[in-house]
């Protein structure tokens, strides 16, 4: 593997697993406020 392939590899990863990680945070917020708003569980 070329370095330049490897450093774009190990330079997207943290920003891709980031994203992923901020999707599902702010989908669990959201359904959690929704969920206090209706005076319902998560569970």
């Amino acid at each position: 593997m070329s370095p330049t392939l490897l450093s774009i590899y190990v330079l997207m990863f943290p920003a891709t697993v980031a994203g992923v990680l901020s999707f599902l945070l702010r989908a669990f917020f959201l359904e959690w406020r929704s969920a206090r708003e209706d005076g319902r569980s998560m569970i």
